[in-house]
C-alpha cells in the first residue's frame, strides 16, 4: 500500500499542487528534509548521465567527421540521435535542478515559521543556527548546480549547428569543412565535464550535512 501511494503522488507536480504533494509525502513518511536529500540525489544522477550522453555525442562527431567511405546518412544519424539524447538529458538536468530549489525555498520557510512555535529561547536559537548553517550549504550546492547546467547550452548550440549544416549539406565537402570542429568542441566537453564533477562533489557533501 505505502509503495502504490508513492507512486501516485510521485506523479504530481511541485510547481501546481506543493501543498498536495507534501502533504501525501508526509503521510508516507517523507519530510521535506527527506524529499531534499531525494531531489540532490536525483539532480546528481541526471547530470552524471548528462556528461556521458555529451561524451557519446562528441564522439559520434569525432567519427563523422573522420569519415571516410561508407555511409554518411548513416553516421549523420548517429550523430543526430545522441545530440537528440543530448537535448532530452539537458532538459532532465534543468528539470531536476529547478525541483531542488523548490523543495530547498519551501523546507527553509517550513523550518523559519516552526522555529517561531518553540516556547524554549535556546532551543529555538539552536534551531536558528542549524537554519542559516543549512542554507549556506546549500547555496553553495545551488550556485554549483546552476553553474553545472549553464555549460551545457554552448555545447548543445554547437552541436545544433553541426546537425543543422549537415542535415543540408550532406557530402563528403561538407563533412571535411567540419573537420577540426569537433576539436573545438572537445574544450567546451572537458569544461562541462568539469563543473558536473565538481557539482556532483558538492551534491555528495551537501547529502552528507543533511
Amino acid at each position: 500500500m505505502r509503495f502504490r501511494l508513492l507512486l501516485g503522488v510521485a506523479a504530481l507536480s511541485l510547481s501546481g499542487c506543493n501543498a498536495v504533494y507534501y502533504s501525501a509525502m508526509e503521510k508516507i513518511g517523507f519530510e521535506k528534509r527527506d524529499l531534499l536529500k531525494r531531489a540532490v540525489k536525483a539532480a546528481r544522477g541526471e547530470q552524471k548521465e548528462a556528461g556521458e550522453e555529451f561524451q557519446d555525442a562528441l564522439t559520434q562527431l569525432q567519427k563523422l567527421t573522420g569519415h571516410h567511405g561508407g555511409n554518411l546518412e548513416t553516421a549523420y544519424n548517429r550523430f543526430k540521435g545522441e545530440y537528440e539524447d543530448c537535448e532530452t538529458q539537458a532538459g532532465a538536468v534543468r528539470s531536476q535542478v529547478r525541483e531542488v530549489d523548490t523543495v530547498a525555498r519551501d523546507l527553509f520557510r517550513e523550518w523559519e515559521k516552526e522555529i517561531r512555535q518553540y516556547e524554549s529561547a535556546s532551543l529555538a536559537a539552536d534551531s536558528r543556527s542549524k537554519l542559516a548553517t543549512t542554507r549556506i550549504r546549500f547555496d553553495q550546492l545551488s550556485t554549483s548546480l546552476h553553474a553545472a547546467e549553464a555549460t551545457m547550452e554552448p555545447v548543445l548550440r554547437q552541436f545544433r549547428d553541426q546537425v543543422l549544416y549537415l542535415k543540408h549539406n550532406l557530402n563528403a565537402d561538407a563533412i571535411g569543412s567540419l573537420r577540426g570542429k569537433a576539436d573545438n568542441i572537445q574544450g567546451d566537453i572537458q569544461r562541462l565535464l568539469s563543473q558536473m564533477n565538481r557539482s556532483i562533489s558538492e551534491a555528495d557533501r551537501f547529502i552528507q550535512t543533511l
